[in-house]
């Protein structure tokens, strides 16, 4: 089965998902050319169940995080087991897809997107602890130092790239040393600071049909 193209996500979402870089905010964006779902512009759609609903929310936010059905659920079914005492189901979810190391050198500014950070991870560039971890769904730690494979700093990939992080902003729970191009896990992720662009709820109803 054919993979939907990445713009076509955002303009189903409804909104940005930012996986595909620097061109989601510019003028190139799916989004802003064509603010309406992919089909006919201006067909009348019927009314969305809550199914439909669950569903939309659900989609957004494993496109978000660049995952496939089966990791995203498996991700979701964990987070239920896991929630008691001050943490939700929400919170644990959100902390477990943000530690993903994909996510984290994207978070880290080293990739421009999610998509991209996860074939950066596949392909070796990325090192946790001086030892280079392929693994994309690995789960870093408090501690942890990620950096890029030093034998391949010359890559075009990287061009500029310390320029363009001393402007980049991290989490609180991530510290960025520019220069040097490494970054530390120096805490939990925090669910409100990252914001998923959908209603948890949503997500844990869906599976629990």
């Amino acid at each position: 089965m054919a993979k939907e193209p990445k713009c076509k996500k955002c303009r189903r979402a409804g909104e940005k998902l930012f996986l595909k870089g620097s061109r989601c905010t510019g003028p190139k964006c799916a989004i802003v050319k064509k603010n309406y779902p992919p089909g006919e512009k201006g067909k009348r759609r019927s009314r969305t169940s809550g199914y439909g609903r669950e569903l939309k929310e659900k989609q957004k936010l494993r496109h978000w995080y660049n995952l496939r059905e089966g990791q995203f659920k498996n991700y979701v079914t964990e987070a239920m087991k896991k929630q008691g005492g001050d943490e939700d189901s929400g919170d644990v979810l959100i902390e477990s897809l943000e530690n993903r190391l994909d996510n984290t050198v994207y978070r880290l500014g080293f990739a421009e997107s999610r998509p991209k950070a996860k074939q950066m991870v596949g392909h070796g560039l990325i090192y946790v602890n001086g030892k280079k971890v392929d693994i994309p769904s690995y789960s870093v730690k408090e501690g942890d130092l990620i950096s890029i494979n030093s034998n391949k700093k010359e890559k075009d990939l990287f061009e500029n790239l310390t320029e363009k992080l001393k402007n980049h902003k991290v989490p609180s729970w991530l510290f960025l040393d520019a220069e040097k191009l490494e970054g530390k896990i120096t805490g939990r992720p925090v669910a409100e600071e990252v914001e998923p662009p959908v209603k948890m709820t949503s997500i844990f109803e869906f599976y629990s049909r």
